[in-house]
């Protein structure tokens, strides 16, 4: 085929979650359109998250407390939040942007940003999940955070005073309303917020699975391709891949971790993305331990029953893209669950994993269409992709539509590229 010629609408680079999902609404709207990845569809970030739709999370993952958690970060290679200290000369530039963007003005439109998408997020999900028939995969029975020392009770009660000033639907719960709704947790639990608007996938990987079918049976083309460059030309786009050229008349970017490098070739903007490192413990004969997803406060981790087991998840490492896996991060998930239930949690067959979570310094995402219109970008969740991906393919849609905009959706300004 000429490179006159394109192969199709939109080409989709990234078959991640969000790749996914935007492929299946691009193609429902009657656009031909081709997913390209290295990899097989979901086995990036989206195989490996913690499967809590975390529409609560409406605060950025770090606050001016940063600074003086700097030491620990560089020297505590099992710390909730790690800065390998070999990366530091590559990450400062970003840090210093992320601490820019912790200025009053700057984290209020932040926080506002992070909640346009959040509050949209259960409801797109039910829209998507509904339209491929199966809603069952999200289970809507909230979430809840737990706190175990007497003196957390206060950053307990100015948490849930700040997210009830965002909107955010939260209830304090005493520790006997945890143990009647969790009884296998410890009894050394003096409560927590439970967050009613928010829920989890039995099963994220089966989740972009079924995405995959459904759009495959839309049309939508998956292709193993590295793509290795590309530019904008008269008719579109022409992306090179180890396996020769491909032309679309657009191109959506949303490769996650790894857009950057398109994003500068095609558009000629080089943005500032860094990689979060997350690590999850699968333990597979866990199946009966909670009825919903828990996070402890000053562990500072996430517990979600799945399909598969509990999933283990939370941690946050900046190390790039290049380093290999510490799995004893992994592994400290197991140690941290220690004492947060009556009977330890068993960790016969569980394995590990890590994945890179896309991540810019105003913990905000890129949605927008730019090189007249050739060139489309979803990337940069951070840790909500998997909670932002259905309204964020809502929105690629009606970016890529001419018809006209839909109400209900977020307000796009404070997601454009332009912004860096």
């Amino acid at each position: 085929m000429s490179l006159e010629t394109p192969s199709a609408d939109i080409a989709v680079v990234g078959a991640g979650i969000i790749g996914v999902a935007c492929a299946l609404q691009l193609a429902r709207q009657g656009h031909q359109v081709v997913v390209i990845d290295a990899q097989p569809p979901g086995m990036g970030a989206s195989y490996g998250n913690a499967g809590h739709l975390a529409s609560e999370q409406v605060f950025p993952i770090a606050d001016l407390s940063i600074l003086k958690r700097l030491p620990t970060m560089l020297m505590d290679p099992m710390g909730p939040l790690r800065l390998d200290w070999k990366y530091l000369p590559r990450a400062l530039p970003w840090f210093a942007r992320l601490l820019l963007n912790l200025r009053p003005a700057s984290y209020r439109r932040t926080v506002a940003g992070i909640r346009a998408l959040n509050e949209g997020s259960l409801g797109a999900w039910q829209r998507l999940l509904q339209g491929i028939d199966r809603p069952e995969l999200l289970r809507e029975d909230g979430s809840l955070l737990v706190f175990e020392r007497a003196d957390s009770r206060g950053a307990i009660d100015a948490l849930q005073q700040r997210m009830a000033q965002q909107g955010v639907p939260v209830a304090f719960w005493s520790a006997d309303t945890i143990r009647k709704a969790a009884p296998q947790l410890s009894e050394h639990i003096q409560g927590g917020l439970f967050f009613a608007g928010t829920g989890h996938f039995l099963d994220p990987y089966q989740v972009v699975c079924e995405l995959v079918n459904a759009a495959t049976a839309n049309g939508v083309q998956f292709l193993t391709r590295q793509v290795l460059g590309g530019q904008v030309d008269a008719q579109g786009v022409t992306l090179t891949t180890d396996q020769g050229p491909l032309a679309a008349r657009q191109v959506l970017i949303a490769c996650g971790a790894h857009s950057a490098k398109l994003t500068a070739a095609l558009t000629g903007k080089h943005v500032p993305l860094d990689t979060e490192r997350g690590y999850h413990l699968m333990l597979p004969h866990e199946h009966e331990r909670l009825p919903f997803a828990v996070t402890s406060l000053e562990r500072k981790f996430i517990m979600t029953p799945m399909r598969g087991g509990l999933r283990l998840a939370g941690t946050v490492e900046f190390a790039g893209l290049e380093r290999p896996a510490n799995m004893q991060r992994a592994w400290q998930l197991h140690r941290l669950s220690k004492g947060l239930f009556r009977q330890d949690l068993n960790a016969q067959d569980a394995t590990p994993w890590m994945g890179f979570r896309p991540s810019l310094p105003d913990s905000l995402p890129i949605i927008d269409r730019v090189a007249d219109g050739k060139v489309l970008l979803a990337f940069g969740h951070q840790h909500l992709g998997l909670t932002q991906a259905a309204v964020t393919a809502e929105l690629i849609a009606q970016l890529a539509s001419t018809r006209p905009r839909l109400s209900g959706l977020p307000e796009l300004e404070g997601y454009r590229l332009a912004r860096f």
